[in-house]
């Protein structure tokens, strides 16, 4: 079994505050947790989180929901993985994004068997990109992230945790899987308040949980 990490904080600049949005009694990262529990390949979720007071609130929650949490730097994204991984022996991982609400667990389950099966470095349905932004899975081989915080990098690649293993895929085993049809010019990623319009009608249908991402494309951008 594979533990996922959802990694989320209050504080971005184009939407702040959104993964504790309330939508139809729900705040936004719940939607996150429990599409990602919905999963049956994963064994453990955490909610990764910054350690800094103005995510107390979201903190204060995530703890009430009884979510494991972690806490760490803001923008070393990567040492706040490498932290929990040390900690939690963990020793692969599925990262996902506290601003995914339509995260598919069948995707993620799927990556999960190619990982097992292929017994690669990464796996990622990102590169190049076919399905809409907000479904994205990464699972990762957790002594790759390791090896990386060792080294010198640059701000963003601290910050964007894989990006630093794409732009030098060569080194790496990286296995992508891709959609049929390319669907990368659509978003289920809550990036912004028109976003979050669009996407709310999916988020309040009944059987959500449940729904494809496809289902939920076709539900809000009538595809």
């Amino acid at each position: 079994m594979t533990v996922a990490i959802i990694q989320a904080r209050t504080s971005s600049k184009r939407l702040p505050n959104k993964v504790m949005k309330i939508i139809n009694g729900k705040r936004l990262i719940s939607f996150v947790y429990d599409r990602v529990k919905v999963s049956k390949k994963i064994s453990k979720i955490y909610i990764a989180i910054s350690n800094l007071r103005r995510d107390d609130k979201l903190a204060g929650y995530c703890k009430k929901k009884k979510y494991n949490i972690y806490r760490g730097e803001l923008n070393n994204v990567l040492g706040r993985y490498c932290s929990l991984i040390k900690k939690r022996g963990i020793s692969s991982l599925v990262r996902v994004n506290g601003d995914s609400p339509c995260i598919d667990p069948k995707l993620i389950d799927n990556a999960i068997d190619i990982f097992k099966k292929k017994k690669c470095d990464i796996v990622t349905n990102v590169l190049p990109r076919t399905y809409p932004r907000g479904v994205s899975v990464e699972v990762i081989k957790s002594k790759l992230l390791l090896d990386l915080n060792t080294k010198s990098l640059k701000k963003f690649d601290r910050e964007h945790v894989t990006s630093f293993f794409y732009k030098n895929k060569k080194y790496f085993r990286i296995v992508n899987f891709k959609n049929k049809e390319d669907y990368s010019k659509f978003t289920l990623a809550i990036d912004t308040e028109k976003n979050l319009k669009l996407i709310k009608s999916a988020l309040i249908d009944k059987d959500f949980l449940h729904l494809s991402w496809k289902k939920i494309i076709k539900k809000i951008y009538k595809k």
